[in-house]
């Protein structure tokens, strides 16, 4: 079994999904899973099309969008299961450069977990104007709010060293949807481990649709205040 598994969530990536595959499988030494949400542009039938080539592919297709936290969940028990050392989690839509995956297995090598943050000096982001400013102050209220030493608390371009992160039960991250990613950083804070960064060089989807719900602006504020009682 190779050590490294790189993961990544789908709905409707069919205009992305081919670029991202042939980027990701040139890296050595990975295995590759995605889960796939039945998507209605036949993502899934692109994916086990690359799959009869590729004996490192793994593809789990559900019934239904049934969540990008349950998703992620299946990707992180996938690789403990597994035995993967780590876990390389990214998003489909090419917003996250593949190319930075090797970088990410090299930071791993001494650090229990890494994030790529768009936020931090060296980083660079390519977001709409209205949609940075958003995500920007949102970073910060967290980051404030949680008194937790880190930049970005949103981006899922991450990496798991899970030999090293033996007590991090995924399924302990009680918050949704996208507010998932910020609750997988609390609990990882909260068990005693440092929330390293790497300078992110962020595009912004240039194919597809954003799948990110106006609503959840107001979830995540929910969630927040939620989690900051806990630590309470």
């Amino acid at each position: 079994m190779k050590k490294n598994l790189v993961f990544t969530a789908t709905y409707n990536e069919a205009d992305n999904i081919s670029t991202f595959l042939d980027l990701v499988l040139k890296i050595s030494n990975i295995d590759i899973l995605i889960v796939d949400d039945n998507s209605p542009d036949k993502t899934g039938d692109i994916i086990k099309h690359y799959q009869k080539n590729n004996e490192n592919l793994f593809l789990i297709s559900r019934k239904g969008k049934e969540g990008l936290d349950s998703a992620h969940k299946i990707g992180f028990n996938f690789a403990k299961e597994k035995s993967y050392q780590n876990l390389i989690t990214i998003d489909a839509d090419l917003s996250h450069d593949p190319k930075m995956i090797p970088k990410f297995i090299e930071s791993l090598e001494d650090k229990p977990f890494v994030i790529g943050s768009r936020y931090m000096e060296g980083a660079s982001n390519d977001m709409k104007l209205f949609r940075y400013i958003l995500s920007y102050v949102g970073n910060k209220v967290i980051k404030l709010v949680l008194n937790i030493d880190s930049d970005e608390f949103t981006s899922s371009f991450r990496g798991f060293a899970l030999n090293k992160l033996k007590n991090l039960e995924i399924n302990d991250v009680k918050t949704k949807g996208y507010s998932f990613f910020m609750g997988t950083i609390h609990l990882i804070n909260k068990l005693g481990y440092k929330i390293y960064q790497i300078p992110l060089q962020f595009k912004d989807r240039r194919e597809g649709v954003s799948k990110i719900p106006k609503i959840e602006i107001f979830r995540t504020l929910r969630n927040l205040f939620l989690l900051k009682i806990n630590k309470l």
